[in-house]
């Protein structure tokens, strides 16, 4: 690179309120570089990511604790955001019930400019913070968990929404990737990513998506692990409605009980496709209609359903 050229490039970062907004030093000759060092330089700053995560970890621990809580009472948890942060969440709500078969209410994404922003711009959108208060006042309850994403921290929609819920009755989180803003008002847990400026300056879809993404899936899996929705690692509350599914279910019931496959076929069977029953009457030895009274009675957690047989046994 050219003397009079380095000249042109500022090495300092302007002044910007939001991290994400400023401009990274060790990216200032990105487009001057290989292709190889294009992605050498992205790959660089992307694992700065995981360390940002494990910083707001007490935080977030808050906030899977109150989904836990909101969803065994019989609520729901909403996510509310804008551009990347609203697509996350979408995303991440829309895989719930596939991978742990909630029930598709459990958890509601809502994005600024409703679904066509999803695919297409929506100028304006994410200012309206009378449109997200709306939207808590038609969709939210007192008593669910409210859970807004941004990576400014300031985003009017998301905070529209949450301030709203608060006034309503339902805690409130806010994921956000400014780490210097102050924790606004209606948010009972703030959790922000310090992920520093982007590759590209304002780039959000990057470093700090890329954090949102980290966080979202931890929160929704850990709050999945604590409902009961998991037996050690192993996805158990999948039933076998197609041959596709079956045969990942009878899988899982080899793995963690060690037994043959035609024991474990046989098992389903008898359990009428649910995994859970199938597992608890192999792991128990009792039968199909007490492992699913034990399910029931446990609030459908394998570990304390077994836990209860092996009381009624002793």
């Amino acid at each position: 690179m050219s003397e009079s050229v380095r000249r042109m490039i500022p090495c300092q970062a302007v002044h910007v309120d939001s991290p994400t907004e400023g401009r990274n030093p060790r990216t200032v000759d990105i487009d001057l570089m290989s292709t190889s060092g294009i992605l050498a330089a992205i790959n660089t700053e992307d694992r700065t990511v995981a360390g940002a995560v494990a910083a707001v970890q007490p935080m977030l621990a808050r906030a899977v604790d109150f989904a836990v809580e909101a969803l065994r009472a019989g609520y729901r948890v909403h996510y509310f955001g804008a551009g990347t942060s609203g697509r996350l969440a979408t995303l991440d709500a829309a895989e719930l019930a596939p991978t742990f078969n909630v029930p598709r209410d459990w958890f509601i994404a809502h994005h600024a400019g409703g679904e066509r922003a999803l695919v297409h711009a929506v100028e304006n959108a994410e200012d309206d913070a009378t449109a997200g208060a709306a939207e808590v006042a038609d969709s939210v309850s007192p008593g669910d968990f409210v859970l807004g994403l941004t990576a400014s921290g300031r985003t009017p929609f998301v905070l529209g929404a949450l301030a709203a819920a608060q006034r309503k009755g339902a805690r409130t989180a806010l994921v956000s990737g400014n780490a210097k803003a102050p924790k606004p008002a209606g948010v009972d847990v703030l959790i922000a990513v310090d992920t520093g400026p982007e590759v590209i300056a304002g780039s959000t879809r990057m470093k700090a998506g890329t954090a949102q993404k980290m966080v979202l899936t931890s929160f929704s899996t850990a709050t999945m692990i604590k409902l009961g929705r998991t037996y050690s690692n192993l996805m158990v509350s999948m039933r076998a409605t197609n041959a596709k599914l079956r045969g990942r279910t009878i899988r899982i019931l080899q793995e963690a009980t060690g037994m043959t496959m035609a024991d474990c076929s046989d098992a389903l069977t008898e359990a009428g496709g649910d995994l859970k029953v199938a597992l608890v009457h192999l792991l128990s030895g009792e039968s199909v209609t007490s492992a699913a009274d034990a399910l029931h009675a446990s609030g459908g957690h394998v570990r304390k359903a077994l836990d209860t047989l092996r009381v009624r046994a002793s």
